[in-house]
């Protein structure tokens, strides 16, 4: 039998219903007297807590990796994070340790794949729910990006075929466009990070970001004398249509 790595105490109430179920579920499938055998690691979740309603989840992720590094440490053969919030920094949790993290949401879906479901609702924390918004974002932040990129590629070769007293200029419009590109990405990167600024700010940094890029690449079509076709990404903040 492996031994069972928990990490607990977000809240202990709920780390009991972990522990009950796992050792039933052992009982229920070999019988008799037999239990789990397992590991945990229970946190202050006061700290915890504390540090989710600061934004200082680099701070959280740390102890995370503190504690999957203690039930390892323990004779753990694998590990498991006994909350749904705390799963925001499983990927870097698992950098820092040699077991398997088994993640919660890959048994989840595994389970509505067996049944059948195709429509399931999810009930979490503001954290949790958060963490949802943030990829959907993110991807119609990169799609958008995507879509950008093949319009500064047009241009790039529509420039090369400029005369020459005219590709210098147009090479600098295509600089300064790759320069608004790059800090979208980079601003970007701040949603994939388990720690930096809290989610509406980096909303607002990112809008303001993708906007510019936009309003950037219309001036240079404009410029490029290019005829009228439609920006790729539409309306791409919530302020474009204030």
């Amino acid at each position: 039998m492996k031994t069972i790595g928990m990490i607990g105490g977000m809240s202990w109430e709920s780390s009991i219903e972990y522990y009950r179920i796992i050792n039933e579920s052992i009982r229920s499938k070999i019988g008799g007297l037999h239990s789990a055998k397992s590991v945990m690691f229970s946190v202050d979740f006061a700290e915890i807590e504390a540090l989710q309603h600061q934004g200082k989840w680099d701070h959280a992720t740390d102890l995370m990796i503190d504690a999957a590094k203690s039930v390892e440490n323990g004779g753990a053969d694998f590990v498991i994070i006994c909350t749904n919030t705390m799963h925001k920094m499983a990927d870097e949790v698992q950098k820092h340790i040699r077991i398997p993290l088994l993640h919660i949401a890959d048994a989840t879906a595994e389970k509505i794949k067996s049944r059948g479901m195709s429509r399931v609702g999810l009930l979490g924390t503001r954290f949790t729910m958060e963490e949802g918004e943030k990829r959907a974002y993110q991807e119609k932040i990169e799609t958008q990006l995507k879509g950008f990129a093949a319009k500064i590629e047009e241009l790039v070769a529509k420039g090369e075929k400029a005369k020459e007293e005219a590709k210098l200029k147009y090479a600098q419009q295509i600089e300064a466009l790759r320069a608004k590109q790059e800090s979208v990405r980079q601003k970007l990167q701040g949603l994939k990070e388990p720690g930096g600024a809290a989610w509406d700010d980096l909303k607002k940094g990112i809008d303001s970001a993708i906007g510019d890029l936009k309003v950037a690449v219309q001036s240079a079509v404009s410029r490029f004398k290019e005829k009228e076709e439609p920006i790729p990404g539409g309306d791409v903040t919530e302020s474009d249509e204030t």
